[in-house]
């Protein structure tokens, strides 16, 4: 069983697809944190995230990488969003999706193009969204919890900035699968949000059982 898990930044997508791997016992790959480990080794290279060779020479970054803390921090995000904007960039670490997603007992991808790109043919799409003043709160919370010094306004204005990249880039652009059930999240706390869309899959499992 694959299972896609989409939507924009601070939706609790991760939460959820962390979740939904543990309750069906299936691995689970967090995509972002490879785009955003390409925007940290483009960082740390002096290199350019809006240049598409600076972007694709970050796609070549350790695994050890991904163990960076750095990975989380909401100016590292832009970085991810920014490099994610290159063809070249998506088409090198595809492969390493896809390989992910052929685990024989299944897997748990979320992201923002896995229902429409990478597992197309996954038997459960999951959209999962919330209105950007819910997202920016949640964001913003996490962001003091970790000590960084960011305003609301702030988070605010990055997490609408990411929404434009990510749904107007050309090459998988955010969006749900047609075939995706859309999980609104703005109304739900964390526990809500994850029976929601393990009662999701549930029933898609039925359907198609």
């Amino acid at each position: 069983m694959i299972i896609a898990v989409d939507g924009p930044t601070a939706s609790g997508k991760g939460t959820i697809a962390s979740a939904i791997a543990r309750h069906f016992g299936l691995p689970h790959l967090d995509t972002g944190l490879l785009y955003r480990a390409v925007g940290r080794q483009v960082q740390l290279a002096g290199g350019d995230p809006d240049n598409a060779e600076h972007a694709l020479a970050g796609a070549s970054f350790p695994d050890s990488l991904l163990d960076d803390p750095e990975l989380r921090s909401e100016d590292i995000g832009g970085f991810a969003s920014r490099v994610s904007v290159h063809h070249d960039v998506r088409t090198a670490l595809l492969d390493r999706q896809r390989l992910f997603a052929q685990a024989e007992c299944g897997a748990v991808l979320d992201g923002r193009d896995i229902g429409t790109v990478i597992c197309p043919d996954a038997d459960v799409k999951l959209f999962v969204t919330a209105s950007l003043d819910a997202r920016t709160e949640r964001r913003f919370a996490e962001m003091q919890g970790q000590g960084r010094d960011m305003t609301r306004n702030e988070v605010y204005a990055q997490i609408e900035r990411r929404d434009a990249r990510d749904m107007g880039r050309k090459d998988a652009p955010l969006k749900p699968a047609s075939d995706a059930f859309i999980l609104d999240t703005t109304s739900l706390d964390k526990q809500a949000s994850i029976e929601a869309a393990i009662a999701a899959v549930e029933d898609v499992r039925g359907q198609r059982g």
